[in-house]
């Protein structure tokens, strides 16, 4: 059974820096894109960052140049670096995964406060 566990939120200051963690357990047959998507309270759920098989990234312009979403080089781990960090990025964190059909897997989020 594959499990997605987000790990690393927390209270922080603005102009403060957290980094999350995603470990994936189970087998994903060839996972082709690796997301990081938030939902702020009362509001849709955003995508964050994309991390493209073969290396290439998207990000949301609220966020370039300021997180990073990277992977380890065994593909387990998936991680996103937020630097200089914002009230309005206060949010629940998810990460997300899909494999070469299409099909989606998800991590119970994890919750980043940011305080003024």
């Amino acid at each position: 059974q594959v499990q997605l566990v987000e790990s690393g939120g927390g209270l922080v200051q603005a102009g403060g820096s957290l980094r999350l963690s995603c470990a994936v357990s189970g087998n994903i047959p060839m996972i082709n894109v690796r997301n990081w998507y938030r939902q702020a309270s009362g509001k849709q759920r955003e995508l964050v960052a994309t991390l493209i098989r073969g290396g290439s990234t998207n990000y949301a312009d609220s966020v370039k140049g300021r997180f990073t979403i990277s992977r380890d080089n065994a593909g387990n781990t998936m991680y996103l670096q937020m630097n200089n960090l914002k009230p309005e990025d206060t949010a629940i964190y998810y990460c997300n995964l899909k494999d070469w059909v299409g099909k989606a897997y998800w991590g119970q989020g994890t919750q980043v406060t940011v305080s003024s």
